[in-house]
């Protein structure tokens, strides 16, 4: 038995079971939810900063999209203050790197 002790995508458990495996899992809510997605959410970054590849970067987008929904907002909401924050103090399109500041 290995345990893992983690949030994992829905259809984990259907892969294992048609590998031959038996998994034990629970459904979480509430804080216990969201706490799983930020630990999923560093995971996400880690393998994205060790990869740095297109699959990575979707997962951290995936992660962030739940835990944006499970703390109560829509998609939408996280475009529309995404959209006003770039509007308010620029995006990162023209590459600026802030030095220092006297």
């Amino acid at each position: 038995m290995k345990a893992h002790n983690k949030l994992v995508r829905d259809k984990i458990p259907e892969i294992i079971e048609k590998d031959g495996k038996t998994c034990v899992t629970h459904i979480l809510s509430g804080e216990k939810y969201i706490v799983a997605l930020e630990t999923k959410l560093n995971e996400e970054v880690a393998e994205y900063q060790a990869d740095k590849n297109l699959e990575e970067m979707a997962g951290v987008l995936e992660v962030l999209q739940a835990i944006c929904v499970a703390r109560g907002y829509s998609l939408d909401e996280l475009e529309t203050m995404k959209a006003k924050k770039a509007d308010e103090r620029g995006g990162f399109k023209d590459k600026v790197f802030l030095e220092y500041v006297e």
